[in-house]
């Protein structure tokens, strides 16, 4: 079976984006993206690939999955398909179908969606964001990774969009990775 990944930036106080969902005051610095590059290199978008050296992104996942939020930014710029080298799903009820092929737009539920897609065949599924998919998804989350930036915000976008319900996770790692940058890995 198929693992859902929500692999997501972070502030230390839990928050995604700004509150107008801006998230460029991540960077990410050099440093931080030379590790992630190498280590995670189908979770930057396809344009961005000759810049950072990837030639052939290799990887746990197949598939990616984006609220509208999320996925945006990439059409005002007039890229359909952001990451290209991955099935892409994103999650709107106001978007009409996609023309490229490598992107759905799913309007039925996300929970059942996603539940029936990591049934089948395939690599990892990663979930990109916003955080009110992130927030319906979380019981069907498999493992978090998460890039704690060390910046607070006071206010955004949290991490998990959702009213309160403990979800219980396991640290399984905590990796240092650059610029007061830590990556967290937490399983279920």
């Amino acid at each position: 079976m198929r693992s859902l990944v929500y692999y997501v930036a972070s502030t230390i106080d839990g928050f995604i984006a700004a509150p107008d969902g801006a998230f460029e005051f991540f960077g990410p610095e050099p440093e931080v993206a030379r590790h992630l590059a190498t280590h995670w290199p189908q979770t930057f978008p396809t344009f961005a690939h000759p810049q950072l050296g990837i030639d052939r992104p290799q990887g746990r996942f197949d598939a990616v999955l984006m609220g509208r939020a999320t996925y945006e930014p990439a059409l005002k710029l007039g890229i359909a398909s952001p990451y290209a080298h991955l099935k892409q799903y994103v999650f709107a009820r106001s978007l009409p179908p996609s023309d490229d092929p490598a992107v759905e737009i799913v309007s039925s539920d996300a929970v059942a969606f996603v539940r029936d897609l990591k049934q089948q065949p395939g690599g990892d599924i990663w979930l990109c964001g916003g955080g009110r998919l992130a927030g319906q998804l979380l019981p069907e989350v498999d493992e978090l990774m998460v890039k704690v930036n060390p910046i607070v915000a006071g206010s955004g976008i949290p991490l998990a969009d959702r009213p309160f319900d403990l979800q219980h996770f396991t640290l399984v790692d905590a990796t240092p990775i650059g610029a007061g940058v830590v990556m967290l890995r937490y399983s279920r």
